[in-house]
């Protein structure tokens, strides 16, 4: 029974339905599956979809769909393991978001499936993400990696700013520092003293592994 609960689960993060990720998530749940057990197969689904999209076969809204199945599913699990106290296997706890005074989110929510498709449990900040919130997520979430997402010339700055902050707070040596987005060159995140960056999303995940030793 529980392989099969865990078969439809999958399938619907496969199938881009958060609603069913969601019912069957409830329903592992309920059928005293392990919480643990139930992440592993939401991962293995969207590493599924990671593959198909580095290897070209699948697309962009392949990406988006399966990342917002699983994100619709994810809380009911992560529940169950803080009520069980159950320790979920991971890669490394990555904090990812897009800058202050930058509201693209595609970039940065391709990255964050990849990252979860190699293992990785993901706090996403979110968009328009000032310093002093970077600075508590990482203070909060303890992440081994911060991920940050700067598509505007203009807001480039701003992963400065986070990395200036995180150092007055003496936070910085604490956690590595990943950069990327159109408007970030290796030039830049050199030069702000950033752990990493890869200009494509496969490519950041596969960096990410590397920051960790894995």
């Amino acid at each position: 029974m529980s392989d099969d609960i865990l078969g439809k689960l999958k399938q619907a993060i496969l199938d881009y339905d958060p609603d069913a990720a969601t019912d069957w998530a409830r329903k592992s749940v309920e059928a005293g599956i392990k919480p643990t057990d139930t992440l592993a197969a939401m991962t293995d689904a969207i590493r599924e979809i990671g593959e198909g999209f580095s290897s070209g076969e699948l697309f962009l809204p392949d990406l988006v769909g399966a990342a917002d199945a699983m994100t619709a599913a994810v809380p009911v699990v992560e529940a169950e393991i803080q009520r069980t106290g159950a320790t979920a296997v991971t890669t490394g706890t990555v904090v990812i978001g897009t800058v202050f005074g930058d509201i693209h989110t595609i970039g940065k929510t391709m990255v964050a499936t990849l990252l979860q498709a190699e293992g990785f449990t993901v706090h996403d900040s979110g968009i328009n993400v000032t310093a002093e919130q970077f600075v508590e997520d990482v203070r909060t979430h303890k992440p081994d990696i911060l991920a940050m997402s700067a598509l505007m010339t203009m807001t480039a700055p701003e992963q400065r700013k986070v990395v200036e902050t995180l150092k007055e707070q003496g936070l910085r040596d604490s956690v590595k520092i990943m950069v990327g987005g159109g408007a970030i060159t290796q030039e830049f995140a050199d030069s702000i003293g950033a752990d990493g960056y890869d200009p494509t999303a496969p490519g950041a995940a596969k960096l990410a592994r590397t920051l960790v030793g894995k």
